[in-house]
């Protein structure tokens, strides 16, 4: 089902190709039977168009969460944030880091991976992506500075089938760990 979700294209693509060699076959053969059954694969390509738009895959939804989680972040409403934090480490490192900062932008450059770790149970998921912020610290001593940053997720799902974040770690897009650079 994963694949229907992810690649609707491809499975109409080849629910088409079977409906027209049907069709084609029917042209050959006369039989009316193989002219049915190409028109029941062809009905079915607007069928795997619909069941893929109401998938969800774990993809998605952990997707969906670094959006909103990147919205709250530029909101500064931390509460909304620390939700999809699921690991009290991990809830209290953003906990004490967050509010040091007022945040005009942030924003996903790119998502570079999601791998999900095959044979963890709970259910795993390594993300690799690039975001940028405009920060300034509430100390004063930063005023609208754009960082872009590397961060590294680790999200697991909970008891509930919601992924969480148990894990982060933010760096330089580039290189090693700088002074701002967190891990848990």
């Amino acid at each position: 089902m994963q694949v229907l979700a992810e690649q609707p294209l491809l499975i109409s693509l080849m629910v088409g190709l079977i409906g027209g060699a049907l069709l084609y076959g029917w042209t050959q053969t006369g039989k009316r039977t193989v002219a049915i059954a190409g028109l029941v694969f062809l009905l079915l390509v607007p069928v795997v168009w619909i069941v893929s738009s109401m998938m969800v895959t774990d993809r998605e939804q952990i997707e969906a969460i670094i959006y909103e989680a990147a919205a709250a972040v530029e909101a500064n409403d931390h509460e909304v944030a620390l939700k999809h934090i699921g690991d009290p480490k991990a809830k209290a490192q953003a906990a004490r880091e967050l509010p040091n900062y007022i945040f005009s932008l942030a924003r996903v450059n790119r998502i570079r991976s999601i791998m999900f770790i095959e044979g963890s149970y709970p259910p795993q998921a390594d993300v690799d992506m690039s975001v940028k912020v405009d920060v300034s610290s509430k100390s004063g001593g930063i005023r609208d500075v754009r960082v872009p940053r590397r961060l590294l997720l680790q999200f697991e799902k909970d008891s509930d089938d919601q992924w969480k974040i148990v894990k982060y770690e933010h760096m330089p897009i580039v290189g090693g760990p700088d002074q701002f650079s967190t891990g848990n």
